[in-house]
């Protein structure tokens, strides 16, 4: 298990990029949470194995169709197994 902190950079709120992250990470059945910041970008907490870690990553910089991800911004991290599900955080 390991813990992934993400910054996502770009045009990435209003389109949906939220709810986007949270299907994906569903899917993955990965835990944590992802909400907007109040500076433009969509940041994520998440846990799980690694390999699906590293491909909610590689999703990310692609994002929904209307999204315009400019970078991604990764640290890895130990996990600390206080989430139950994966959620959005307002």
């Amino acid at each position: 298990m390991k813990r992934i902190h993400l910054i996502i950079s770009g045009d990435v709120q209003g389109v949906g990029f939220r709810t986007w992250i949270l299907r994906h990470a569903q899917d993955l059945a990965l835990t944590g949470w992802v909400k907007n910041r109040e500076d433009g970008t969509v940041e994520v907490v998440a846990e799980g194995p690694k390999s699906d870690l590293e491909k909610l990553i590689m999703d990310c910089h692609d994002g929904p169709d209307i999204a315009m991800v400019e970078r991604v911004d990764v640290t890895w991290e130990e996990p600390t197994d206080e989430f139950v599900e994966f959620e959005v955080v307002y």
